[in-house]
């Protein structure tokens, strides 16, 4: 007859343990790419890494929040204008610039919140999208920035090719660190239960003592911070901005793709679906119209017959979290 030894709660899996593991490889590799990958190379990691950035922050917004969002190139485009705007024209250094550039989409963020709020649905979805189109009107008519003409970071030109790329990847490193690490962190801490209920049944989380609108302001904010330090490292590596380019409403589309494909409400997700979006681009771009109407009956198809995405399809094939944030109750005998 056996007998219990030891009891604890758990929440790494073996399958976590490798999927940290293969992180820490990545995250050295990015890193390192400036002494041993071509520049073309670094420039595809820098725009992967800002794809799976901006995805994973609307995963956070619409998949736990439950805050559908059209409009997150507002936060990309005034970040990126505030970055060009320190940098060129009051000096700032502009890998500096960048962490201060985040003032920006928060501040933003704030009165966009508590204009929207009172809307659900498909109304603060259209919502996020008159104040993306608003910001980006008002950009194109101040003179001061260029108006329509956009701005080119000509400061970019005192650094050597070798000092930008080491500054970027390591940029893009904080970046993943602060949008994977970050909503990984959130969902394992206290608030983690919170968004849970809040993402199944926001009014009987709400029953449960669990302070909706202001966990939805917290995430929003989140969100609009996270999606602009995305869009200041995408826009400095381009050496240029437009409204149109920083306002363009491809960055809610792109986001919608890679989340609905690769699973919303997992972080898992946010990250097969950035990877099946960049290398089908990198693929089949070239074949233009025909290859966004594939990518939007991708999109149909995965919403209507595996909602869970691609993550929820391998999930189906065993529990093997990549981030784990239910405890379970091992037991040792």
């Amino acid at each position: 007859m056996s007998t219990i030894k030891n009891l604890h709660v758990s929440r790494a899996t073996p399958s976590s343990r490798i999927a940290m593991s293969l992180g820490a490889i990545v995250l050295v590799g990015l890193v390192t790419m400036p002494w041993w990958a071509t520049s073309g190379n670094i420039r595809w990691a820098i725009e992967l890494c800002c794809y799976i950035a901006i995805a994973q922050m609307w995963n956070l917004l619409a998949g736990y929040a439950g805050l559908v969002s059209v409009g997150q190139q507002a936060f990309i485009g005034v970040s990126g204008y505030m970055l060009f705007v320190l940098a060129q024209n009051f000096g700032v250094n502009p890998f500096l610039a960048v962490p201060l550039s985040l003032i920006a989409p928060a501040i933003l963020a704030v009165p966009t919140y508590f204009l929207l709020k009172r809307l659900d649905g498909p109304y603060f979805a259209i919502g996020t999208w008159v104040v993306a189109e608003a910001v980006r009107l008002g950009i194109s008519n101040i003179d001061y920035l260029n108006a329509g003409a956009g701005l080119t970071l000509r400061v970019m030109t005192q650094y050597s090719q070798h000092e930008r790329e080491v500054a970027f990847v390591i940029l893009c490193a904080l970046l993943l660190l602060t949008t994977i690490g970050g909503s990984y962190w959130l969902l394992r801490s206290r608030h983690g239960l919170a968004l849970t209920a809040m993402r199944d049944n926001p009014k009987a989380a709400a029953s449960q003592g669990v302070n909706v609108g202001k966990l939805r302001f917290y995430i929003f904010v989140a969100a609009a911070v996270g999606t602009g330090f995305a869009g200041s490292i995408y826009y400095m590596a381009q050496l240029r901005i437009t409204p149109a380019a920083g306002f363009d409403p491809f960055w809610a589309s792109m986001s919608i793709f890679i989340v609905m494909v690769g699973g919303i409400g997992a972080i898992e997700g946010a990250i097969i679906g950035a990877l099946i979006y960049f290398f089908a681009d990198r693929l089949f771009g070239e074949y233009g119209s025909a290859y966004l109407i594939v990518l939007g009956l991708l999109t149909l198809i995965i919403a209507l017959y595996a909602r869970g995405g691609v993550w929820g399809l391998l999930q189906k094939l065993g529990d093997h979290p990549w981030f784990p944030v239910r405890r379970k109750l091992i037991v040792e005998e």
